[in-house]
C-alpha cells in the first residue's frame, strides 16, 4: 500500500507540490493578505466626532488626518529612527561580516556566527528589558561614567534637544542605543552572506593590477557586496518602523507610529485612523522592497 502511494504521488509531481504549498497559501492568503485587506478597506472609514461611531461610508478624511502637525512629526520620527538605525548597523555590522567571511577560519567562523545569533535565542522583551536596566541612571552604564569622570558630558548630550531626556533609559538616544542592538544580528548575517559570494580572485587580481586596498573596497568589494547591505536594510528599518514596544518601554511621551496605532485603536477607539496610519508604513516597505529587487538585495538572503 505504501509503495502504491508513493508511486501514485511521484507520478504527480504537481499535486505534491500543490499539497505542500497548499496550507502555507491559503493561510497567507487568508489570514496575513485578508488581514491587510481588512485594514485598506477601514481606513476608508472614519468615525462621527460627536458619537464615535464608525461610519461606514467611502470617504478620505481619515487619510486626510494623518498629515496633521501632530501625525507627521509622528511619521517623521519613526523614519528617522529607523534610517539611523540601519545606517549605525550597517557601519558596525560591515566590518565584523568581512571579517567573518574572509578572514576567519572555519571554526573561528562557526563561533562567531553563534555569537552573532546567540542574542535571538533569548525573548526580545528580556534584551529590551535588560537594556532598560542598564540605561538606567542607577545601572552600570551610569556606573562606569562615574568611574571614568564622565558624567557631565553625559548630562550635556542628555540636554540636547531631540535625543536627550532625563536619563538614558528614558531618551530617544537610549532607544536609537537599544534599536541598533537589537536588530544588529539581522545586519550581520546577509551582508557576511553577500562577502562570501565575492570571489577571492577578483580581490587578487584587484591588487595585481595595482589598485589600493581602499580601491579595491570602493570598487569590487563594496558594489559586489551592496545588495547584502539592502537586504540588510530591509530587516533594520522595517523592524524600527513598525516596533512599538521599545519606544513604549524607553522612550518619553513622544509617540512612535507603533505606539500611535496602539493609541488610537485601544486607547481612542478610531479604528479608521488606526488602519490609515498603519497602511503608510506598509505603502513605504512596498516601495522599498520593490526598490531593494531592483538591487540584487533578495539574492543575498
Amino acid at each position: 500500500m505504501l509503495l502504491r502511494i508513493s508511486a501514485y504521488f511521484y507520478r504527480r509531481q504537481r499535486l505534491v507540490l500543490l499539497l505542500l504549498l497548499g496550507p502555507p497559501m491559503i493561510y497567507m492568503v487568508l489570514v496575513y493578505l485578508g488581514a491587510l485587506l481588512s485594514l485598506l478597506i477601514n481606513s476608508f472609514y472614519s468615525i462621527d466626532d460627536f458619537s464615535g461611531v464608525l461610519i461606514r461610508e467611502f470617504t478620505l478624511r481619515t487619510y486626510a488626518q494623518i498629515f496633521n502637525p501632530a501625525n507627521r512629526e509622528v511619521f517623521l520620527r519613526t523614519a528617522t529612527m529607523a534610517a539611523a538605525v540601519t545606517f549605525t548597523d550597517a557601519l558596525i555590522a560591515f566590518p565584523l561580516a568581512y571579517f567573518i567571511a574572509k578572514f576567519s577560519s572555519p571554526r573561528v567562523k562557526t563561533w562567531l556566527l553563534i555569537g552573532v545569533t546567540i542574542p535571538l535565542w533569548s525573548s526580545y522583551l528580556v534584551r529590551v528589558y535588560a537594556w532598560k536596566l542598564i540605561l538606567a541612571k542607577e545601572g552600570i552604564l551610569s556606573w562606569f561614567v562615574d568611574l571614568l569622570r564622565l558624567t557631565g558630558p553625559l548630562d550635556w548630550l542628555l540636554g540636547l534637544p531631540g535625543i536627550g531626556g532625563s536619563s538614558l533609559s528614558l531618551s530617544p538616544l537610549g532607544m536609537f542605543i537599544v534599536f541598533a542592538y537589537i536588530w544588529l544580528p539581522y545586519m550581520i548575517i546577509p551582508i557576511q552572506t553577500a562577502l562570501e559570494r565575492v570571489p577571492a580572485s577578483l580581490l587578487e587580481a584587484s591588487s595585481d593590477l595595482g589598485a589600493r586596498p581602499f580601491q579595491t573596497f570602493r570598487r569590487v568589494i563594496l558594489p559586489m557586496s551592496f545588495p547584502g547591505v539592502v537586504a540588510g536594510s530591509i530587516f533594520t528599518f522595517s523592524l524600527t518602523l513598525g516596533d512599538f514596544i521599545i519606544p513604549l518601554v524607553l522612550g518619553n511621551s513622544k509617540f512612535f507610529i507603533g505606539q500611535a496605532v496602539y493609541s488610537y485603536q485601544g486607547t481612542g477607539g478610531n479604528i479608521p485612523l488606526a488602519a490609515a496610519m498603519t497602511m503608510w508604513p506598509v505603502a513605504i516597505m512596498v516601495a522599498y522592497l520593490l526598490l531593494a529587487r531592483k538591487l540584487g538585495a533578495f539574492d543575498a538572503l
